[in-house]
């Protein structure tokens, strides 16, 4: 009874996202010759309707531990489902997001995407591509955005707690700013990659921030340990030793 009530919540719920999806990407893409800020509105107005239907529909409650300020740092999030990528412009007024560079590829949401200030993440690119996507995002820092890295490089089940990707390491060097981590428990009742979700709690935890300059094993540690902030005590002990 409960699987059945669950997924005919998110048969509803899949309904009211794709078809607000195609009007917000259509809209955001239509807008932008007329203004930056139509197509940022779109874009808001997208992730603002699937926190409602995720609320109304799903029955599920998003609760922030922490502060979030909106400001020019490199936040790096726990990456367990797409609720956190959908996220992003309700946490932030104009975030410059790191996504996947497949993504861009997708009809209307990629050219909105692109619209938008999004920094594509060409992991085969190389140096070329490493250089554009810091240009990327030095320019979204001093135009006063905040970053979005999920620096696990994919979604990973609630419980698992894999090792951060390299290209973090080398962002944080670079870059030269603070880092604010985030811990999300999104895969308990948003799971990646099945079509049923589930009433629940989705947490944000936000983390210490992290300065910048700090030698590369320390930040990553500090930083792993912090988005891990939600999982079982056990799971960081497995994967660290601890």
């Amino acid at each position: 009874m409960r699987y059945f009530a669950a997924l005919i919540r998110s048969i509803l719920f899949w309904i009211a996202f794709v078809l607000m999806s195609s009007i917000c990407s259509i809209g955001a893409v239509v807008s932008l010759p007329v203004s930056h800020h139509a197509t940022r509105w779109f874009v808001r107005l997208w992730a603002r309707f699937h926190r409602l239907i995720c609320q109304l529909l799903l029955g599920q409650r998003i609760r922030v531990e922490g502060e979030m300020p909106d400001i020019p740092v490199l936040y790096v999030f726990k990456h367990e489902s797409a609720f956190e990528t959908v996220e992003q412009p309700m946490l932030f007024h104009h975030p410059a997001v790191f996504a996947k560079e497949e993504l861009f590829s997708i009809p209307v949401w990629g050219q909105a995407a692109r619209f938008y200030g999004l920094i594509p993440v060409d992991r085969d690119g190389g140096g070329k591509a490493m250089r554009a996507m810091l240009a990327a995002a030095k320019g979204a820092l001093a135009s006063g955005r905040p970053l979005c890295l999920f620096a696990e490089g994919t979604r990973v089940a609630h419980g698992e707690a894999p090792p951060l990707r390299a290209g973090f390491a080398g962002m944080y060097r670079l870059l030269g700013v603070p880092v604010i981590p985030v811990a999300i428990d999104s895969g308990v009742a948003y799971p990646p990659r099945r079509w049923v979700k589930w009433p629940g709690t989705i947490t944000y935890r936000v983390g210490e921030t992290i300065p910048a300059g700090l030698p590369r094993d320390e930040a990553e540690e500090r930083v792993w340990r912090a988005i891990n902030a939600l999982n079982p005590p056990e799971a960081l002990q497995v994967k660290r030793g601890a």
